[in-house]
Order: structure tokens, then C-alpha cells, then sequence
């Protein structure tokens, strides 16, 4: 019962999620200030903010759903801190997995953009509803995308567990290479789940002020700030395990230090993506993805069914 509590509120739980998502925060603010030739902030300045959010007053707009507005920050949160425990990080094996574990984290990475959604939503504001609505048809956008981009490399290996995955790719080595579609899928779709430059349209503060969240402030809104940074370490953290499956005959302490490094190569391709484009609009975001990108999962997801069959046969 002890050693549970420990893994959920310490490590790899809470605790360690929350000083991790932090420091990839600033190492993206950083690295994407320094990619523009700015000085970029200090290395204390994501937790000053997350200090200085939660020490401000909590206002809920008076025509609000008050109970579905204080909620939406905790569901986000607790969806993304339970995602973690599914991915294998030090070694090929995760903390909690069973033969199904991968359709539960891509359910689990997709009900933060639902909270998104119904937070903007109930916060009856003009422009959180408008904020709420770009979110929703992002989201129908870049999540099939990603689904494909995910499950062509668990066909290959012939599994819907994240460990049996990582297993296998670390065992034929060969067969990772053959995901780099998959691999650049995932990262376009990440990057739209995360609703970066350039599909940062639900939140455009040029033009719909803050998109989802213009009503949050104090403690919610930090907790919805920190749900994203979470859920940007969990979303590397899959892309690491399913397309960088190496690194885990280090032992644990050399495991982890690999997927750390591992995170931090996928935060600065982020971060680089981000420097180099600019926003699109609604539209167009819709028609990339399924025009360019949903083809190129497609593609991969046909790879590897052929190669699949090609194994077994």
C-alpha cells in the first residue's frame, strides 16, 4: 500500500510529473526564445507563475456553470497524471500494463481537450464558447491522424500494450526504423493536441482574447496551465516509447537518464516546428490534416500491415 502511494503521489506519479512538466516548460520557452534571438526566461519561471496563479482569487462568471466550471481543471489533470502510469519509461516495462493498455492512453490523452471544450463551454463568455468550438473541430482534425500514427507500429508488433511494444521494437531494432511516417505524424498531431503555433487557433489571443480559457483565473487556470504541460511530457513520453524504443539495457538509472533524453529531442522538435510556422485558420488546420497528414498515417498503417502479414506468413 505504501510503495502504491509512493509510484502514484511521488514517483512516477504526481510530484515528479509536476517538477518534470515544469522544467520541459521552460526548456521550450527557452529554446523557443532563443531560436527567435531572445534572451528567453529563467529556469524558475514556470513555477513563479504557477506560484503566483494559485495565490489569485478564483472568479467564476455569474452566468457560469459554476460545478462544471471548478471540475473541468481536476478531470484534465487527473486524465493525463493516469495516462503516465501505461508508458514504459526506464525500461521496456510500465509501472501499471496489460494487453490493451494503448487504446486506454490515447482515451486518456483525449478527454483534456474534452474538458477544454466543455469548460469554454460553460463559461457562457463569447469568446470561450468560440474557443470551445475551434477546440472541438481540432480535435476531429488531428485525432484520427494520431490514432493511425500510433496503432501502425502496435500491428507491426502485433500488440495493443505500450511494454509488449516496446519490447518488441527493442528486440528487432530494424523494425523501428520502418515508423519514421508514423513518427512525423505523431509529432504534427501532438502538436495540434497541444494547440501550438501553428494550431493554436482555439487560444488565437489576437483574436478571441484567451479562446477556452478567457473566464479561468487563479488556481484553475494554473491547474488547467499545468494539465497542458503534463500532458505535453505524456505525449513525448508515448512518441518515445512507441517510435525511440532503445536505451533500456542501461539498467535504471541509465534508462532514465536515456528517456529523458528522449523527451527532451521531441520538446525541441516541438518547440522548433513552433519557431518556423505561423498560425493557420480553422480551416485550414481541417484541411491539412486530412489531406497530408491522415494519408501519411494512412500509408504507414498500410506499410505495416503488409509487413505484418509479410512476418506471420
Amino acid at each position: 500500500m505504501a510503495l502504491a502511494l509512493f509510484h502514484l503521489l511521488i514517483f512516477p506519479g504526481f510530484l515528479f510529473l509536476f517538477v518534470f512538466a515544469l522544467a520541459m516548460e521552460f526548456v521550450d520557452r527557452k529554446l523557443y526564445a532563443r531560436l527567435q534571438n531572445r534572451v528567453g526566461p529563467p529556469w524558475f519561471q514556470p513555477f513563479a507563475d504557477f506560484i503566483k496563479l494559485s495565490a489569485k482569487e478564483d472568479i467564476v462568471p455569474e452566468k457560469a456553470d459554476a460545478i462544471m466550471f471548478r471540475l473541468m481543471p481536476v478531470f484534465a489533470l487527473a486524465a493525463v497524471v493516469t495516462a503516465f502510469f501505461y508508458i514504459p519509461m526506464w525500461g521496456p516495462q510500465a509501472l501499471f500494463s496489460f494487453s490493451g493498455d494503448l487504446i486506454v492512453v490515447i482515451y486518456l490523452l483525449t478527454i483534456p481537450t474534452l474538458t477544454f471544450f466543455l469548460a469554454g463551454w460553460h463559461s457562457t463568455s463569447l469568446f470561450s464558447m468560440i474557443g470551445a468550438t475551434r477546440t472541438l473541430t481540432q480535435l476531429f482534425a488531428y485525432e484520427v491522424p494520431l490514432f493511425m500514427a500510433i496503432l501502425a507500429p502496435a500491428l507491426l508488433a502485433n500488440t495493443w500494450s505500450l511494454s509488449a511494444m516496446t519490447v518488441f521494437y527493442d528486440q528487432h531494432p530494424a523494425y523501428a526504423g520502418l515508423n519514421v511516417i508514423g513518427f512525423i505524424v505523431a509529432l504534427i498531431a501532438l502538436q495540434g493536441k497541444l494547440e501550438r503555433v501553428p494550431f493554436d487557433i482555439p487560444e488565437a489571443e489576437t483574436e478571441i482574447v484567451g479562446g477556452t480559457f478567457t473566464e479561468y483565473s487563479g488556481r484553475l487556470l494554473a491547474l488547467f496551465r499545468l494539465a497542458i504541460d503534463i500532458e505535453a511530457v505524456v505525449g513525448a513520453s508515448l512518441i518515445a516509447a512507441v517510435f525511440l524504443p532503445f536505451g533500456f539495457g542501461l539498467g535504471a538509472a541509465g534508462g532514465f537518464v536515456i528517456y529523458v533524453v528522449k523527451v527532451l529531442i521531441i520538446i525541441a522538435l516541438l518547440a522548433l516546428l513552433r519557431t518556423v510556422l505561423a498560425r493557420l485558420r480553422i480551416e485550414q488546420m481541417v484541411i491539412f490534416c486530412w489531406k497530408v497528414v491522415a494519408p501519411a498515417a494512412l500509408l504507414q498503417l498500410l506499410i505495416n500491415l503488409i509487413l505484418s502479414g509479410v512476418l506471420r506468413s
